[in-house]
């Protein structure tokens, strides 16, 4: 199952902007770009699980990388505190969570 980078981006931003409501007009086009970043590297996961160049260990490993550099970029810009910021991402990547273990066949997210 080919994930849908746009479709993903759309749902992990409407959960983040719940999270950070308080927040949102200062953050919201970091948001929107590091989540279309988020997403976009979930899909390369998914192709590169697919293709056979990575493991799951690898693919968990792309995806904690690409969450941290979210992470520091909110708490960057926006002066978030940093439970804020992980837990925008985590709502983010929570309502991935079925899309994308569904398409990778393993609990990635």
């Amino acid at each position: 199952m080919a994930i849908n980078v746009k479709a993903l981006s759309s749902a992990m931003l409407a959960a983040a902007q719940l999270e950070l409501a308080n927040h949102w007009p200062d953050i919201r086009e970091y948001a929107k770009a590091e989540l279309k970043k988020t997403a976009e590297t979930i899909a390369m996961i998914e192709r590169l699980l697919i293709s056979g160049d990575i493991n799951k260990r690898q693919a968990r490993s792309l995806l904690r990388m690409q969450k941290n550099a979210s992470q520091a970029v909110l708490l960057t810009v926006a002066g978030l505190g940093l439970l804020t910021a992980e837990s925008a991402i985590n709502a983010a990547l929570g309502v991935a969570r079925t899309t994308v273990n569904t398409a990778v066949g393993f609990t990635l997210v």
